[in-house]
């Protein structure tokens, strides 16, 4: 006797706050009934695939989130909005409406409407920073050394010595392993197990939150006090060394798994100020 497969469903969340998804996953009605093919918060999964019913939250805010909108409904036999946003804009969308623009102008403190920057910037664009605390998001831990500076508080330079995973030279990957694929061996450093970890040049005092249980490091917290103050290419390069080093697999490889999204974010965060005339922040600053 064949099993009736449940019926699969998709979320594709546009420019929102994940609101709508966290209250969908606060229910637990729809885990027997359905199964669930993709939501960007939960799951890995790039593309949507062919799904029986697509739910949509967040509104289209960009040409990124109109193509994603267009590719996704082709895969669909059932499209639902979800959520304000979805349905009328949400609050993005309120500035494009006349009434709204006339009564936030009718109050006597406003002067004018904010005004988008043709780009988003770091505060030390603008202002003197005494502090920098890296970190997606930095620790309770790093919050206290940064407010109160116990004498206790000392972070190690990188985040593979506060790892503390063995090194072998006898295992070399030849391809990357992927960021969740495979079992992962708690006791061995995650690059002799092909995983693309960064632990070895990125900055400590997270106390390898990610690595201890198997995640491999994305580099939030910056780069080591070595390369603070050198451009983004020293960073990618002193990574790249690593794995020519720990791993056969080849360098194009690794070069392009760097330059992809979820590490790019991170590996450019504390890049030189090329062409702004600004020098770089100090390592002294960076806690």
């Amino acid at each position: 006797m064949t099993l009736k497969q449940p019926p699969r469903f998709a979320v594709l969340q546009l420019s929102g706050c994940a609101g709508c998804e966290v209250s969908l996953l606060n229910a637990s009605e729809w885990i027997d009934q359905f199964d669930l093919a993709f939501m960007p918060l939960v799951t890995s999964a790039y593309d949507v695939p062919e799904v029986d019913v697509l739910l949509i939250s967040g509104g289209v805010r960009s040409d990124e989130d109109l193509h994603n909108l267009r590719q996704a409904v082709k895969r669909a036999k059932k499209i639902v909005a979800v959520g304000t946003c979805a349905i009328s804009g949400g609050v993005a969308n309120l500035g494009n409406r006349d009434e709204v623009r006339r009564l936030f102008m009718s109050q006597t403190e406003r002067h004018d409407l904010p005004r988008l920057l043709p780009k988003s910037q770091p505060v030390d664009s603008f202002v003197e920073v005494d502090l920098f605390l890296p970190g997606c998001p930095p620790t309770p831990e790093l919050f206290m050394g940064a407010l109160l500076g116990p004498e206790d508080f000392v972070a190690s330079k990188t985040v593979c010595q506060e790892c503390g995973r063995k090194k072998l030279k006898d295992m070399k990957p030849a391809h990357l392993t992927g960021s969740r694929g495979g079992e992962v061996d708690p006791e061995i450093c995650l690059i002799n197990q092909g995983y693309l970890c960064v632990g070895s040049s990125t900055r400590g005092g997270c106390r390898a939150l990610c690595t201890r249980p198997g995640h491999p490091c994305v580099g939030c917290r910056g780069p080591s006090d070595l390369l603070i103050e050198k451009d983004s290419q020293a960073w990618l390069e002193s990574i790249q060394r690593v794995f020519a080093a720990m791993t056969d697999i080849p360098a194009e490889e690794i070069h392009e798994a760097l330059l992809s999204p979820q590490l790019s974010l991170f590996l450019f965060q504390f890049s030189d100020y090329a062409g702004t005339g600004q020098p770089p922040r100090p390592k002294e600053k960076v806690l």
